[in-house]
C-alpha cells in the first residue's frame, strides 16, 4: 500500500522550515519531495532485475538548493523558459521581468519559484501516495501582474507512475508557464548511451542567447529527428550549428504533434543502456525542452559525492514554448480570471509492467 511520510530539511533563509515527503508506491518507486522549490529530490525506480537505483540527480542539502544552481529537480515559474529581453505586452501593457540570462528572463527571474517555500498537504488512498504543494505569488511578483495562487500536486500510483499535476488562478491577466527541471540519468555514468526518442516532427532552432529565431522547423534530416530512438551519442556527434550554438548539445523545444488541448499524451521515452530501465514521459503540454546538461562541469554534487558533469543527466521539460508572450504564433499562455490553468505530466517506466509479467507465476497446466 503506499505510504506518506514527512522530515524536516531545514531553514531557508528568509524564510520557514523546509520539509522532506517521501512518497512510496509500496511496488517499490520511491519519491522525495522538497517543500522548497517543489524540487523532486529523489526518485528512485527498481531496474529489469529489481534492484532499486536513482533515476535523478539531486543535491545533498538545503544549503545547496538555496544557492545559486541550475535548478536541479526545481518546479520553475512563473514562467519557464525564457522571455525575450525580459518584457512582454499584455492587454497594452508592457512588463518587465528581471533579466538574468544574457539579457533574457530565465524561469521566471532571478527570485522564481524555484526559490520559494511551498506550503504541503498530504493524502494516501489504497493506490496513490499524494503530495499537495500550494504557492501564492503576488501581484508585481517578479514583474509579473496579477496575484497567482499556484497548486502542484505529486501522485505516485501503485504502478509506479508519478504524475505532477498543476492548476493556477490569477485575479488579473497574466502569463504562466510551469514546468519541472528534473535531471534525469537511468543508471549510467552518463547519458550518452541512453537512447532518446521524442514524439515530435519540429523544433525551435535559437539564437546565440536561445531565444527562437524563427517558426518551427522540421527535424527531418538533422541530429534532432528522434522520431525512432536514437542514441544521445550519436545525435550529438552530428555536425551542426544549432549544437554549437548550445554548447555541444541539445538545449531546444521540441514542439509536440498535435493533440486535442488537454489531451494527455507521449512526449518522450528515454531508454537506459542495456535496457535496464525506460521512462516515457507523458503531458498535456505543446512541447519539451531537451537539455543535455552542457553547462554542467562538476561543480555541483550529490550525497554520495559524485559530480555533475557535462553529459551527465538529461532534462525534460513538459512546457509551452518559449517567449510566447511575445509570439502571437505560438500556444498561449496567457491566464485571465475567472479560467484555470491545468497541466499534467507524468513519468511512466514501462519495464516495470514488464518486470512483473515475467515474474507472475504461470497459469499455464
Amino acid at each position: 500500500m503506499p505510504t506518506v511520510h514527512r522530515k524536516p530539511f531545514g531553514h531557508a533563509p528568509g524564510q520557514s522550515e523546509t520539509d522532506l515527503w517521501t512518497l512510496e508506491s509500496g511496488t517499490g518507486v520511491r519519491a522525495e519531495i522538497l517543500t522548497y522549490g517543489g524540487v523532486l529530490h529523489s526518485l528512485t525506480v527498481p531496474d529489469t532485475a529489481g534492484t532499486p537505483g536513482p533515476v535523478v540527480r539531486s543535491l545533498p542539502a538545503l544549503d545547496d538548493y538555496t544557492d545559486k544552481n541550475p535548478y536541479f529537480g526545481a518546479i520553475v515559474g512563473r514562467y519557464a523558459n525564457r522571455i525575450a529581453h525580459g518584457r512582454f505586452t499584455l492587454d497594452g501593457t508592457t512588463h518587465h521581468i528581471p533579466a538574468n540570462d544574457r539579457g533574457h528572463a530565465l524561469h521566471g527571474g532571478p527570485d522564481g519559484f524555484h526559490t520559494r517555500v511551498w506550503e504541503a498537504a498530504a493524502d494516501r488512498t489504497d493506490t496513490e501516495a499524494v503530495l499537495r504543494l500550494t504557492l501564492h505569488s503576488p501581484d508585481g511578483d517578479m514583474g509579473f501582474p496579477g496575484a497567482l495562487d499556484v497548486t502542484a500536486t505529486y501522485t505516485l500510483d501503485t504502478t509506479g507512475t508519478l504524475a505532477l499535476e498543476y492548476t493556477a488562478v490569477t485575479d488579473r491577466p497574466t502569463v504562466v508557464n510551469l514546468t519541472n527541471h528534473a535531471y534525469l540519468n537511468l543508471g549510467a555514468d552518463d547519458i550518452l548511451g541512453h537512447t532518446l526518442q521524442v514524439d515530435a516532427d519540429h523544433y525551435l532552432p535559437v539564437d546565440a542567447t536561445s531565444i527562437p529565431e524563427g517558426p518551427p522547423a522540421p527535424v527531418t534530416g538533422t541530429p534532432f529527428d528522434l522520431t525512432t530512438p536514437q542514441p544521445i551519442r550519436s545525435a550529438l556527434s552530428r555536425p551542426h550549428p544549432q549544437l554549437a550554438l548550445a554548447g555541444g548539445g541539445f538545449d531546444h523545444c521540441w514542439v509536440l504533434r498535435d493533440a486535442a488541448p488537454g489531451t494527455l499524451r507521449r512526449a518522450a521515452r528515454l531508454t537506459a543502456p542495456g535496457d535496464r530501465r525506460t521512462l516515457e514521459v507523458w503531458t498535456t503540454e505543446p512541447g519539451v525542452q531537451v537539455y543535455t546538461a552542457n553547462q554542467l562541469d562538476g561543480a555541483f554534487t550529490d550525497g554520495t559525492g559524485r559530480r555533475h558533469e557535462r553529459h551527465g543527466s538529461l532534462c525534460l521539460e513538459t512546457q509551452h514554448l518559449p517567449d510566447s508572450p511575445n509570439r502571437p504564433a505560438h500556444p498561449s499562455t496567457v491566464l485571465r480570471p475567472g479560467e484555470t490553468l491545468r497541466s499534467r505530466t507524468e513519468w511512466r517506466f514501462p519495464h516495470l509492467g514488464a518486470q512483473e509479467n515475467r515474474l507472475r507465476p504461470s497459469t499455464a497446466p
